[in-house]
C-alpha cells in the first residue's frame, strides 16, 4: 500500500490493529457516536469534543475551498469531508476501515455545489493518492508514537502545498492514568492504545525531518470535553499564507 521507506514496522503494525478494531470490534459504537443517535453521558462528551475539534480544524482551512484538493486522512464516517466539499473542495477521504468507509458513503449522499468526495479504503500515506493543497488528520495519528507521527507528517508534507492540520493526544496526568488502566483489560476488549505525547517533543522531531523543513508550527489548540482530550496542531508551508482564519 505504501512505499517501505515511508513507514516503520511499528507504524504498519499499529495500522493493522486499527483496521481490525474499527472494522470489527467498534463498528456499532462508532456508528452511533458519529450519528445523532442517543448515547451515554460519557460518549456524549466525546461526541461534543469531536464536534468542537472538527470545527477547529475546518476553521484553520480557507473559508473558500473551491478548486483546492484536500486529503481527509482517517476520515471515519466522513463528517469533515462533507463540510470541506460543501465549501468547494475536491476531497480524497481515506480510512483503513472498509466498514467506516461504507457508512461514510451511505451518509454523505450528493454534495451540493462544485465540491466532491472520493472515498477510499487504504493507508493515508499512500503516495498514489497524489498531492494536496491541505491535509487534515483528525484523531488518526493519536495511536502512534511521536517518532511515527513525525515520519507520517513528513510523508504527507512532501506532497502538500499549503498546510497539514492534525491532532495528537497531549501528555497529561489524566491520559497517563487512562493509558495505564487500559492495559488491565483483556487484549480482545482493548482499543488500540492512544499514545500521549508532548508538543515540545513532537516539535523537535518535526524539526529533524527534511521534508518538513519548509513548514512552520503555526498554531495549536486544545479541546477538553469530558472524556475527550485532543490537541490540534497546524503545520503551514512557509510562503503559503495562513491556514485559515484565526481561532
Amino acid at each position: 500500500m505504501t512505499s517501505p521507506n515511508l513507514t516503520s514496522p511499528s507504524y504498519d503494525a499499529r495500522r493493522g490493529q486499527l483496521e481490525t478494531y474499527f472494522d470489527r470490534t467498534a463498528v456499532e459504537a462508532w456508528s452511533r457516536l458519529t450519528s445523532d443517535a442517543p448515547v451515554s453521558r460519557i460518549r456524549a462528551t466525546v461526541r461534543a469534543g469531536r464536534d468542537a475539534m472538527r470545527g477547529t480544524l475546518l476553521s484553520w482551512l480557507p473559508e473558500d475551498l473551491t478548486g483546492l484538493r484536500i486529503l481527509d486522512a482517517g476520515c471515519g464516517t466522513g463528517a469533515l469531508s462533507l463540510e470541506a466539499a460543501r465549501r468547494g473542495a475536491t476531497v480524497v477521504a481515506i480510512d483503513v476501515s472498509p466498514t467506516l468507509i461504507g457508512l461514510a458513503r451511505e451518509r454523505t449522499g450528493a454534495v451540493p455545489g462544485r465540491g466532491s468526495i472520493a472515498f477510499r479504503v487504504g493507508d493515508m500515506l499512500d503516495p498514489e493518492l497524489g498531492s494536496f493543497d491541505h491535509v487534515v488528520a483528525m484523531d488518526s495519528l493519536i495511536h502512534y508514537s511521536g517518532r511515527d507521527i513525525a515520519r507520517a507528517l513528513a510523508a504527507l508534507g512532501a506532497r502538500t502545498r499549503g498546510s497539514v492540520v492534525f491532532t495528537v493526544a497531549p501528555r497529561t496526568a489524566l491520559l497517563t492514568v487512562m493509558h495505564a488502566a487500559g492495559k488491565l483489560f483483556p487484549k480482545g476488549d482493548r482499543a488500540p492504545a492512544i499514545v500521549p505525547i508532548t508538543i515540545r517533543g513532537l516539535a523537535r522531531r518535526i524539526a529533524r525531518e527534511p521534508d518538513l523543513a519548509d513548514f512552520a508550527l503555526a498554531r495549536t489548540h486544545r479541546v477538553n470535553s469530558g472524556f475527550y482530550l485532543s490537541n490540534a496542531i497546524a503545520l503551514t508551508r512557509r510562503g503559503a499564507g495562513p491556514a485559515g482564519g484565526a481561532r
